[in-house]
């Protein structure tokens, strides 16, 4: 008689240990996407005089010109838009930047490329006379460059190469330069004071969507370049000689990340004025929920600067109503404290 052969059905095998780390990370996005969502309605919402959903609602799908529609379509509509592309730009670039330099305290702001750009900006406005958009975001992109070259030599003077430490002593000796530079262009050119005294501290307010379509395409461009070198600069995160071992394009990927960083800085501070620890804090939050896979680091940040930036703008409506405080008064309270609790109770990541 033939044996009998019994089929067992082998237990399913657990995912491995990747596989459920990229399920958790996907899951932590779609969480963030769900809750810029509703950042986004209540950016709408809410402000130094509220409205009901139906109002938003008529504003965008059957607008009748009234004061209310007037208010969100107007005015709320473009400062939403605009804070989430400008949100993305500094949270993405600061995080291309602190992977790049292998610095965890890198961002636009103490780097000076922040105030690099809007030296340059304050330039063309109090001694060249431009005003629109057009015409000086390229001293924007500028700046940053100048910025970069500056912090660069700076911090690789002497022998050796630049390190970490190096660069952010240089970058903020060199951001103390230009922001006084900045001041004293101001001061002898009414014009450009008189212009640039809500710009400079960071706003989202009185900018039309003409703004967001125009700087929309350079933060489009950057945030794809960051996306193309994020493998890249995992291995160069690990330093140059194994990142060399790995087959990485070291000169190339800085490039990369160079060009990437000027398109988002630049773009972003012509848009709304330098704004305060983004940059900083939120790629730090990625790094500690996400893991140190700059892919990852790069779609989280992508989604939370906007969160961000957009609660920053909705709480500066509502504490001093009926004025406001601007976006980048409010990023820098809330920054600071963070950031020092942040170091002082938690192992900052740096790297993979």
């Amino acid at each position: 008689m033939a044996p009998v052969t019994t089929l067992v059905e082998s237990p399913p095998q657990a995912p491995s240990a990747t596989a459920a780390a990229n399920l958790r990370r996907g899951g932590v996005l779609l969480g963030a996407l769900s809750l810029l969502v509703v950042v986004c309605a209540l950016s709408l919402l809410l402000g130094t005089r509220n409205v009901s959903p139906a109002t938003v609602w008529d504003a965008l799908f059957n607008y009748t010109s009234t004061d209310d529609q007037s208010i969100v379509r107007d005015l709320r509509v473009p400062r939403t838009v605009l804070g989430i592309l400008v949100g993305v730009a500094f949270a993405v670039c600061g995080a291309v930047i602190q992977a790049v330099t292998r610095n965890p305290l890198a961002d636009t702001q103490i780097l000076g490329i922040n105030s690099g750009a809007a030296l340059f900006v304050v330039i063309a406005i109090g001694f060249l006379g431009f005003t629109s958009f057009w015409s000086y975001i390229w001293f924007a992109f500028a700046g940053v460059a100048f910025a970069l070259v500056g912090v660069y030599l700076l911090g690789s003077a002497g022998r050796g190469a630049a390190t970490p430490v190096q660069l952010t002593l240089a970058g903020v000796a060199l951001m103390a330069v230009l922001e006084g530079a900045s001041a004293g262009v101001r001061l002898i050119r009414p014009r450009a004071f008189d212009y640039l005294r809500f710009w400079d501290v960071g706003s989202l307010a009185g900018r039309s969507l003409d703004v967001a379509a125009a700087v929309a395409p350079f933060i489009l461009i950057g945030t794809l370049l960051a996306v193309a070198v994020a493998r890249s600069l995992n291995a160069v995160a690990l330093g140059d000689d194994m990142a060399k071992a790995l087959g990485v394009n070291i000169t190339r990927t800085r490039i990369v990340a160079l060009l990437t960083i000027m398109l988002l800085a630049g773009g972003g501070t012509a848009a709304v004025g330098p704004i305060w620890f983004l940059g900083l804090v939120v790629p730090h939050l990625a790094r500690w929920i996400v893991g140190t896979d700059q892919r990852w680091i790069l779609a989280f940040t992508a989604l939370v600067g906007p969160i961000v930036i957009l609660t920053a703008d909705i709480v500066g409506r509502l504490v001093v109503r009926p004025g406001e405080l601007r976006v980048g008064i409010v990023t820098a309270f809330i920054g600071a404290p963070v950031l020092i609790w942040w170091i002082r109770t938690r192992k900052v990541v740096s790297g993979p």
